[in-house]
């Protein structure tokens, strides 16, 4: 089965079997290898109870198409792009549904340099090829095991001082998720008091879903920070390549913040470089750069276009406040564990409370977080209220509409999947 609607802007994403099966899977690496001709793939898949027989069939269809695959078996999706950077791939599949509910399966996809492959960069491409017979027969590829941990857990490390952090309490909720795979490796390398809960990757999530952008799943890590008396608390989505901060108070760190807050450690170990923002984060996150002489830059919202913007720019750190974090000697792709790295050595070496750290930010910047509205007609309402808020600031269309005033911005987006429009003010 493969419904054409499983392949979305950045990935592909559908309900297993009905609308994605394994031999739709097949077909995907399949029409992968026909498009862009890689010699050598990585494979990876997560927790989800379909994903090892959704990875084999998609390392099958990758090899019998032409490509050498590494299985690197159950990882991050972080890892995967770590994987394609570091032994110099061709590409590679992650088969995952991120923070989605447990009936989900799906694929993030790359190509060398672990560069996104969405709708604008050959996405389409392999939807319309896999639903297609296969192109003339090739030689087959293999399919090969490859152990790509003891690289990842020193490389991960090597973004921080070990020595420099301290044995901070810290709770980690990682929601049966990938994270619970990943980070005991790291955590017997560091002498922080990790309180670890749902470490067990189960695909059915019976604790609650991974998607910690949601406040009830955030209910567990802010209760449990707040009764053990923890520096802080982390949770991470189903994929582990986002993570979601607590403060020592309970409170949950919106992602500029967590931006504003890491560009600045990062402009300190590296003067003037430029950090890359997307167009709904506050002006925490720009203010924050200037005033440690970096280079801030506005972008639009998607892994796709940060991805390219931090190669074209030579910038050294992105953030977007959906928690992505992304990392110029990480293969410029999205990270969750480093930003978690990061974070406890920042909180080491400034000698203060999280909260107090945040405390300027919460007293300057207001923000609503992302309010979705249902509208009858995306692009008439945009104009409206071009029409209505122009005339009160700037305007960039950027990405959706932007308008800037005086002492309010906001922007306000197209879903891409549904008659939606997604305001952040």
């Amino acid at each position: 089965m493969l419904d054409r609607n499983v392949f979305k802007a950045y990935d592909v994403r559908g309900i297993h079997p009905t609308e994605l099966d394994e031999e739709g899977a097949r077909e995907i690496g399949r029409a992968y290898v026909e498009h862009f001709e890689p010699a050598r793939v990585a494979v990876g898949r997560d927790m989800r109870v379909s994903s090892p027989s959704m990875a084999a069939a998609v390392m099958e269809g990758a090899a019998a198409a032409g490509a050498d695959v590494l299985d690197l078996g159950l990882v991050g999706t972080e890892m995967v792009y770590f994987a394609v950077g570091e032994l110099l791939l061709e590409g590679g599949i992650m088969v995952t549904a991120s923070h989605n509910p447990k009936e989900y399966t799906g694929m993030k996809i790359v190509r060398s340099g672990a560069l996104p492959v969405g709708g604008e960069s050959g996405l389409l491409e392999i939807r319309d090829r896999a639903t297609q017979p296969p192109a003339k027969p090739s030689q087959p590829g293999t399919i090969e095991p490859y152990d790509i941990w003891p690289a990842y857990v020193e490389k991960v490390l090597s973004f921080v001082d070990v020595d420099a952090i301290r044995p901070l309490t810290v709770v980690i909720d990682a929601a049966n998720g990938m994270a619970g795979v990943m980070l005991p490796p790291i955590l017997e390398r560091l002498t922080v008091d990790a309180r670890t809960y749902f470490f067990e990757p189960d695909g059915m999530f019976p604790n609650h879903e991974p998607n910690p952008l949601l406040p009830e799943n955030r209910e567990f890590i802010v209760s449990n920070t707040l009764q053990e008396e923890a520096d802080l608390g982390v949770a991470f989505d189903g994929d582990a390549d986002r993570c979601f901060f607590v403060d020592d108070t309970g409170d949950f760190v919106p992602g500029d913040f967590v931006t504003a807050l890491l560009a600045e450690s990062t402009i300190e170990r590296e003067p003037g470089a430029k950090i890359i923002y997307d167009v709904r984060a506050s002006w925490a996150v720009p203010d924050t750069i200037e005033r440690a002489d970096g280079v801030a830059l506005i972008n639009r919202v998607g892994h796709a276009y940060i991805k390219h913007r931090m190669r074209r720019e030579g910038a050294v750190f992105g953030g977007e406040v959906s928690g992505h974090y992304y990392f110029r000697d990480f293969t410029q792709a999205d990270s969750g564990v480093v930003p978690f790295l990061l974070m406890l050595e920042l909180i080491s070496k400034r000698g203060r409370k999280l909260s107090e750290l945040l405390a300027p930010y919460r007293e300057r910047y207001f923000l609503t977080g992302e309010i979705n509205t249902p509208v009858a007609d995306v692009d008439a309402k945009l104009r409206e209220l071009e029409e209505r808020f122009g005339p009160e600031g700037q305007i960039s269309h950027l990405d959706g509409l932007s308008v800037e005033s005086a002492d309010w911005h906001f922007n306000v987006r197209p879903s891409n999947t549904e008659p939606l429009l997604r305001l952040n003010l």
